[in-house]
C-alpha cells in the first residue's frame, strides 16, 4: 500500500520543461527578470496542459529544499526552539551573521523566482489560442494564489520590498514598495484566487478556494481586519469540507497526521506536498531528526531543538500527546536537550528523500485563526470562538474534537485578553516545526515578553527584519544601500 500511494504522490506535481528551465537559472539577473528563452511564449501558453506545465513551475522555487530551511530558519527564533551550528546566532536575537544573511539570501531569490515565474503565467495564459476562459481563469487564480503566499512571507520578514508583478517583471530597477501596497497586493490577489479557484482541485496538493479563504483570513489577522479574517475562517469551517484528525497517541500524530504514505487528509487545506524521490522529499526530516530515535533512515542533524528546561515547556502538560513528540537527547549540548520527533519516515531514500507532506494551512490553523479573530472583533469570548479552541485542545489530549470533554477550557472567568492568550499558547503547542511562532509573536507584539519568558532574552531590534541581499542591491539601481538597507545591516 505504501508503495502505491507513494507513486501517486510522485505524479501529484511532475514538473515540466519551463520548471526545469526556471530551476536552472542560477544568476540574480536571471531569477528576478529573464523570461524563458528556449520557449517563446507564444507557442507555449496556448493550451491548459502548458499552462498547467507553467503554474507548476511556481512550486519547484518554493517546495525543492527553501521551505524546509525556511521553516528551520523560523524557529530557531521561536521562543521555543534553539538552533545549533550555523543556526546558532538566531537563537540569539542580535541580528543575522555573514552564514545566516546568506541562507535569507537564498530564501529571498527563491521567493523572487517564484514569484516571477506565476507573473509569466498571470501576463501569458489569458491569451492562449487553444485553452477556455474556465481554465485561464483557474490556473491564473493558483498563479495569484502562490503569488500572494510569496509575497506574504517576504512582506513579513523584510518589510518594504520591490513589487514585482506581471506589469513590470521586466524591469530590473525598482524602488522599494510601502509594506501597504504589498499587502493591497496580496489580499487583491487572494481575492481574485477565492472568486476562481475550484472547491476541489483536480489534483491533491494544488490549491482551492478554501485554500484562499484561509491565506485571505491569516492575511487579515495579520493587517488586524479581524472581522474579516473572523468571516473567511468561519466560511472554511462551516463549508463542513474539513475536520481535525483524531489521534489517541503521538504515534498517530506522527503516522496519521504527518505521516510519510499520507496522501490526504481530512485536515489538509493546503501542503506542499513531497515523494521518496530524490530531492522530491521533504529535506526537513534531516534537519530535525537525531539518528538515536530510527525515526528518519538518514543520520539527521538535528540542527534546531528543544530543551526541557524552557519554562515553555517545563509548563505544558504531560498528558497532552503533542508534548510526547520530543525525545530528550544529550548530543553534546547538555542533558536537557530535546529533539523532534514530529516528522518520521524509517523507509526514506535520501536526505532530501523523505515522503512527509509539509503542512501549510491545516484545519487546525483555521479553528484557531476564527478563535483569536472573533473574539478581537466581537471583544468577547463567543461559543463559537471558545469551541474552535477547544476541538485543537481536545484532540491533542486524545479525545474526540467534536464532543466536549474533560480538558475543555471553560468561558467562565475568561476576559477577551486571557482568552487571546490561550490561543497564542494553544499555537505554540499545534504547531511547532511548522515555522509560524516567529511571525506570531511578531504580530501580537509579543516577542520580547515571551522570548524574555522562554529563554531570558533580550531581541535586538535589528532582529526583527532581515538584510536585504546585497545581490538585489548590487543589481537592482533603484535601491540605495545606505537609505534602502534594513536597520542595523
Amino acid at each position: 500500500m505504501s508503495r502505491k500511494i507513494t507513486h501517486i504522490k510522485q505524479q501529484l506535481f511532475a514538473i515540466g520543461c519551463i520548471a526545469a528551465l526556471a530551476g536552472s537559472m542560477s544568476s540574480c539577473d536571471s531569477m528576478l527578470v529573464e523570461s524563458p528563452k528556449s520557449l517563446a511564449v507564444e507557442v507555449f501558453y496556448n493550451t491548459a496542459e502548458e499552462v498547467e506545465t507553467a503554474v507548476n513551475a511556481v512550486y519547484r522555487p518554493l517546495r525543492i529544499s527553501t521551505i524546509a530551511n525556511y521553516v528551520a530558519t523560523l524557529e530557531c527564533q521561536s521562543d521555543w526552539m534553539y538552533g545549533r551550528g550555523s543556526w546558532t546566532p538566531l537563537s540569539d536575537y542580535q541580528g543575522l551573521n555573514d552564514a545566516n544573511i546568506t541562507r535569507v539570501a537564498g530564501f529571498w531569490n527563491s521567493f523572487y523566482l517564484a514569484i516571477r515565474n506565476a507573473n509569466l503565467v498571470i501576463e501569458n495564459a489569458p491569451n492562449g489560442s487553444s485553452i477556455s476562459q474556465q481554465d485561464i481563469d483557474k490556473y491564473v487564480a493558483e498563479a495569484k494564489f502562490l503569488r500572494a503566499y510569496t509575497y506574504f512571507h517576504l512582506v513579513r520578514n523584510w518589510g518594504s520590498i520591490p513589487l514585482r508583478t506581471e506589469a513590470n517583471m521586466n524591469e530590473k530597477d525598482l524602488p522599494k514598495s510601502p509594506v501597504a501596497q504589498v499587502y493591497d497586493l496580496i489580499v487583491s490577489d487572494l481575492l481574485a484566487a477565492e472568486a476562481n479557484l475550484p472547491d476541489t482541485p483536480k489534483d491533491i496538493g494544488r490549491p482551492s478556494l478554501w485554500a484562499a479563504k484561509s491565506l485571505l483570513a491569516d492575511v487579515y489577522l495579520e493587517l488586524e481586519n479581524y472581522q474579516e479574517a473572523a468571516n473567511r475562517s468561519k466560511q472554511v469551517i462551516d463549508s463542513g469540507k474539513f475536520s481535525l484528525v483524531p489521534v489517541t497517541s503521538a504515534t498517530d500524530f506522527q503516522y496519521n497526521l504527518f505521516g510519510p504514505t499520507i496522501l490526504t487528509t481530512p485536515e489538509e487545506i493546503f501542503y506542499f506536498k513531497y515523494s521518496r524521490l530524490e530531492d522530491q522529499g521533504n529535506y526537513i526530516l534531516w534537519i530535525s531528526n537525531h539518528p538515536s530515535t530510527k525515526l528518519f533512515k538518514f543520520d539527521g542533524a538535528y540542527a534546531v531543538h528543544g530543551d526541557k528546561t524552557n519554562p515553555n515547556f517545563v509548563n505544558w502538560d504531560n498528558d497532552d500527546l503533542r508534548k510526547k513528540l520530543w525525545d530528550n537527547i544529550n548530543f553534546g549540548l547538555g542533558p536537557n536537550t530535546l529533539v523532534s520527533s514530529k516528522y518520521v519516515d524509517t523507509e526514506a531514500i535520501s536526505q532530501s528523500g523523505a515522503g512527509n507532506d509539509q503542512p501549510i494551512y491545516r484545519y487546525a490553523d483555521v479553528l484557531l485563526i476564527y478563535a483569536e479573530a472573533a473574539a478581537r472583533a466581537d471583544g468577547q469570548v463567543s461559543a463559537a470562538a471558545l469551541e474552535a479552541l477547544n476541538k485543537v485542545r481536545r484532540r491533542a489530549y486524545g479525545f474526540a474534537p467534536a464532543a466536549p470533554s474533560e480538558v475543555d477550557y471553560e468561558a467562565a472567568g475568561l476576559t477577551q485578553d486571557s482568552f487571546i492568550d490561550l490561543v497564542i499558547k494553544e499555537r505554540g503547542y499545534e504547531f511547532l516545526y511548522e515555522g509560524k511562532r516567529w511571525h506570531e509573536l511578531r504580530r501580537t507584539g509579543k516577542v520580547n515578553e515571551l522570548i524574555a519568558y522562554g529563554k531570558n532574552k533580550t531581541v535586538a531590534e535589528k532582529h526583527l527584519l532581515w538584510p536585504i541581499p546585497l545581490s538585489e542591491m548590487n543589481y537592482n539601481n533603484m535601491l540605495d544601500p545606505s537609505k534602502d538597507q534594513n536597520p542595523g545591516y
